[in-house]
């Protein structure tokens, strides 16, 4: 029996060795679910296709590959944020946007979209599928361009189109994944090594694109007694192992990075897009390496900008350098982090109060708690701030968030791409209140594909990012309060445990419980609204803007509300400062 274009379709997943299919179906999609149904793949169906592109864009990074699907219309266009999202983190994707009867095109048609207006914006391939004779080269091309590319590819498939016959086509239907060695050219290394041997202090700083070279990033800081600063991406694998690392740096970084990073007389940048120019220092000279040319140079003024893998890079760089005998310039860096840390402590010996218990405390505990493995994903605005200060790289484990995009409401939906794509792993999902409620729906997913997701909701009640840049901005906080429902009701509703933790005392039994329970678990936990998440460099602006924003609230009578902050806030800006 002959082959339609959907079941062609599908059987070039199946080939590219496509696990999943994240979707919500519906008409034009149907020929594709009915492909898919007498499959190996799976049809994971989501509540909401912007869920099921996060779980995809996790997969994907966890995986390598990973394909999403939206139904005509609103469907696909629902698909938008979350391809957004695995565009911006260059983690490669496959979108299926299905659409209206071909012949009804430019008619104004229900429910009528342009895909490639569409998706132009947040995809390297994007092209419409209109004739049997494209299918093979299409869908290959679209593939190839995703994993060589490292970011999302989309085919816009009529519903009418893929029920024709298919054909074959004469040109390949097979992915090469390759894996060239690059690395830039030996006159490149040298004017790199001469920088390097002639500058005194120099700190690496390490992003996403450093990944797969903890070993030479190790073996080069001890080579050249240099401190290791990364980013938020980065940290899970630079920071294992690592005995001269100095944290992260950023909007949710720690001033020893900083002070590091402004300290030396050069800064290599290895694998790193940091987006926040105004970290980066102005006076030293700075060499950026990384894989992609087009990003040299945009965050910083650069003495040196180089392409090639960080891992061969490093590799062809060792032995042009002279190893560096002055270690007091490490020193200096490292005793000051031993003192970031040690005040990084005495935030999480306060446990908080009843409904305010501290953050700091809850992700102390939970990544005391969690395996060495543990999947850990963190929802946009304060959960990234404890996330990334709280959570510890072993090396082993991963911390997927919406680092480039910045969206509300991934960790959940991450997860549950996280937990298909690793079944035996622990996978623990850090929510904000505000990105919970704002795709709910799916935590019906996790329930329905029995996924041992733990959700662990920083419930403080409030848009707590929002609240804090309106306060750093002078304004007092308007519309960022947030009346929540019972979230641990909702899990029970869902099919699965949940519980409301108010007193700090319950917070590690509740968390040890949760973590140990077998099948999804959701910890809904009263933190302190209160709580100052602020960079590692205050601006006198900003203090300016907190001051103002505190006697708006004191002439508004919010006397009471002013008082907890200054009391829970006074001595992280002081430490900071």
């Amino acid at each position: 029996m002959a082959k339609n274009i959907a079941e062609q379709i599908v059987e070039m997943l199946e080939s590219a060795n496509v696990k999943r299919i994240y979707a919500v179906t519906g008409d034009s999609l149907n020929h594709l679910n009915a492909a898919v149904k007498k499959s190996s793949i799976e049809w994971i169906h989501v509540r909401h296709e912007e869920a099921g592109a996060y779980a995809a864009a996790a997969e994907a990074e966890l995986d390598g590959f990973a394909v999403c699907a939206g139904s005509c219309g609103p469907g696909h266009i629902h698909l938008i944020n979350g391809v957004y999202e695995a565009h911006r983190s260059h983690v490669p994707m496959l979108v299926i946007a299905s659409t209206i009867p071909s012949e009804e095109m430019g008619m104004d048609y229900f429910q009528e979209t342009n895909t490639i207006k569409l998706f132009d914006d947040c995809s390297h391939y994007n092209q419409m599928i209109t004739r049997p004779e494209q299918v093979q080269r299409t869908v290959q091309t679209a593939i190839q361009h995703a994993i060589s590319k490292k970011g999302v590819a989309v085919i816009g498939l009529p519903g009418d189109v893929s029920e024709l016959d298919a054909e074959e086509a004469t040109t390949s239907n097979k992915i090469f994944r390759t894996n060239p060695v690059l690395r830039p050219s030996d006159e490149e290394l040298n004017r790199l090594a001469d920088l390097i041997n002639e500058s005194k202090k120099v700190t690496l700083y390490c992003g996403i694109g450093a990944e797969h070279a903890n070993a030479e990033v190790v073996e080069l800081s001890k080579y050249l007694k240099a401190p290791v600063g990364y980013s938020f991406r980065g940290k899970m694998s630079i920071q294992p192992n690592n005995p001269n690392e100095v944290g992260l740096t950023g909007l949710l970084g720690l001033p020893s990075a900083h002070h590091a990073m402004h300290d030396a007389d050069l800064l290599v940048l290895l694998g790193t897009d940091f987006p926040y120019d105004k970290f980066m220092p102005v006076k030293n000279k700075i060499v950026q390496i990384d894989e992609s040319p087009e990003r040299l140079g945009r965050r910083a003024k650069l003495e040196l900008g180089l392409t090639g893998d960080v891992k061969e890079t490093i590799k062809a760089l060792l032995p042009l350098l002279s190893e560096k005998t002055d270690t007091d310039f490490l020193k200096q860096q490292l005793e000051f982090y031993e003192k970031v840390k040690e005040n990084q402590l005495t935030y999480v010996k306060d446990p908080g109060t009843e409904n305010a218990i501290q953050p700091e405390f809850v992700t102390h505990t939970l990544d005391r708690l969690a395996t060495k493995d543990a999947v850990f994903t963190v929802d946009t605005g304060m959960c990234c701030v404890w996330g990334a200060r709280y959570i510890t790289g072993t090396g082993a484990r991963k911390m997927l968030g919406s680092f480039n995009h910045g969206s509300m409401a991934n960790a959940m939906p991450m997860a549950i791409g996280a937990s298909l794509a690793y079944p035996g792993r622990q996978v623990i999902a850090m929510c904000g209140d505000g990105g919970l409620s704002m795709l709910l729906g799916d935590m019906a997913t996790i329930s329905q594909y029995k996924l041992p997701v733990k959700i662990i909701v920083f419930n403080n009640r409030s848009l707590g990012m929002v609240k804090l840049e309106m306060e750093v901005a002078g304004m007092p906080d308007n519309e960022t309060d947030m009346v929540n429902p019972d979230f641990a009701m909702i899990a029970h509703a869902m099919g699965y445990p949940g519980k409301n933790v108010h007193q700090p005392e319950e917070v590690e039994t509740a968390i040890r419980e949760c973590l140990e329970y077998n099948g999804p678990y959701l910890l809904n936990i009263f933190t302190n609204p209160n709580a100052l998440a602020l960079p590692p460099k205050i601006e006198a602006n900003q203090v300016l803007g907190m001051t103002k924003s505190m006697a708006q609230l004191m002439l508004g009578g919010k006397m009471e509300e002013v008082l907890d902050t200054v009391k829970t806030n006074y001595k992280h800006i002081k430490d900071i400062l």
